[in-house]
C-alpha cells in the first residue's frame, strides 16, 4: 500500500459539493492500494501512521503521534499514487489494485485505524471527490509497504 500522509490544521472531502467528511488537527491520509497488497499490510499501514510521530510537543519537536494529540484522520482513496510514469507523458495505472480488493483494502486500512482509537472521517471510493485541507508546517510524509 502506498501512503500520502499530511498534517493539517483542518481538512475536508466533498462529492457532487455535499461534504463526506472533515476533521480538525491531524492527519488527511491519501491512500492506494497495490496490486497484490493484502489486509495484513493495510493493518500494518494503519498501526504504523497511528504511532508516526510528527506532531510537536511542548518543546517544538515532533514526538507526538495523533492519538497523543487527539487528532483525527481523514481517510481518501487515491489511485493515483499508483501512477508509473517512467514511460511517456501519461502516467500508468496497472500497479494499482483492482477497484473490488482497492475498496476492501481502503476499507480495512480506515476501520483498522479507527480500531486503534484514531477518529476517522472518509473520502468516497471511486467519487470524483474535492479535497481542501490547511497542511500545517507543512508536514508531508510519503510511505510505501514495499520498503518494509
Amino acid at each position: 500500500m502506498r501512503a500520502l500522509i499530511q498534517r493539517v490544521s483542518e481538512a475536508s472531502v466533498s462529492v457532487d459539493g455535499e461534504t463526506t467528511g472533515d476533521i480538525g488537527p491531524g492527519l488527511l491520509i491519501l491512500i492506494c492500494a497495490m496490486e497484490g497488497d493484502s489486509e495484513a499490510q493495510a493493518d500494518q499501514m494503519a498501526t504504523k501512521i497511528s504511532k508516526l510521530r510528527i506532531f510537536r510537543d511542548e518543546a517544538g519537536k515532533m514526538n507526538r503521534s495523533v492519538k497523543d494529540i487527539g487528532g483525527s484522520a481523514l481517510v481518501v482513496s487515491q489511485f493515483t499514487l499508483a501512477a508509473d510514469t517512467r514511460r511517456g507523458n501519461r502516467p500508468g495505472f496497472s500497479n494499482a489494485a483492482a477497484p473490488e480488493l482497492g475498496r476492501a483494502l481502503y476499507t480495512r486500512f480506515a476501520d483498522q485505524l479507527a480500531a486503534l482509537d484514531v477518529p476517522v472521517a472518509r473520502g468516497s471510493f471511486g467519487a470524483d471527490m474535492q479535497v481542501a485541507l490547511v497542511n500545517s508546517g507543512p508536514v508531508t510524509i510519503w510511505m510505501d509497504s514495499a520498503d518494509w
